[in-house]
């Protein structure tokens, strides 16, 4: 060690002399130190060519580049392993993306059961049971997977709430879309009977009359009729006057 010292300090004076690294390489040959060895010998060589120096190179070279081929596999290993731990962290990320997707869709499957009985509830006013047609909308592929879309599902649960609410979302088009079946299921050109939003203006813009029942307060009858709308202004009687 004292020898690697002494030729470090004379490396550090005049780096260009081969004679520093050409017995710092021997002594690292001597403690079986092989990949420094040959690099020093190697540097020796390069800077000032003896044969002495060189047969040394030689001596460990062999045992350097199974030395350098060990730490090469080493490294490999330790690549492939943190290649492995990554790929698993990400399996198991996607796997609970996936986990809450399936809850979140559930979830909202779920609340898109507990309104629709909301609306069939209502449908029932004071004489029980579902509005005629209703029961066609469990039967319309094309409804069922419409009320799944979280625009949709939210809209109709706002309107459980309150049936005024319906006005703020006639100008959402895949709502429209929905009222506008619900229509054709549930009322055949009349409008949904009055009782599935029952106590709702009657006469909606743009939506059949008694489609959301009749006026502020009204009665929300299992098929309540047609809903009241503005009424057409009547002509005054002609009168005498003398």
């Amino acid at each position: 060690m004292a020898a690697i010292r002494d030729c470090d300090k004379a490396i550090s004076i005049n780096p260009d002399s081969a004679q520093p690294y050409k017995f710092r390489g021997r002594a690292h040959r001597l403690l079986g130190q092989w990949e420094e060895a040959f690099r020093d010998l190697a540097m020796a060589c390069k800077l000032d060519y003896d044969e002495q120096g060189h047969e040394w190179m030689k001596e460990v070279e062999a045992n350097a580049k199974k030395v350098q081929e060990h730490k090469r596999k080493q490294e490999r290993k330790r690549e492939e392993r943190e290649v492995k731990k990554r790929a698993a962290r990400m399996k198991k990320a996607k796997e609970e993306y996936e986990r809450q997707k399936s809850q979140e869709k559930q979830q909202q499957e779920e609340d898109f059961d507990d309104d629709f009985s909301g609306f069939a509830g209502a449908g029932g006013g004071g004489g029980g049971g579902m509005p005629p047609g209703f029961a066609d909308i469990f039967s319309d592929p094309e409804l069922m997977e419409a009320f799944k879309d979280p625009d949709v599902a939210a809209a109709f649960a706002d309107v459980s709430k309150n049936p005024l609410n319906i006005a703020k979302h006639q100008s959402n088009p895949k709502v429209a879309k929905v009222l506008e079946k619900l229509a054709q299921k549930m009322g055949q050109g009349g409008g949904i009977p009055g009782g599935m939003f029952g106590g709702a203006p009657g006469g909606m813009p743009g939506f059949p009359g008694g489609m959301f029942g009749g006026g502020p307060g009204g009665p929300g009858g299992a098929t309540g009729g047609a809903g009241q709308g503005p009424k057409p202004p009547q002509p005054k009687p002609d009168i005498d006057i003398d």
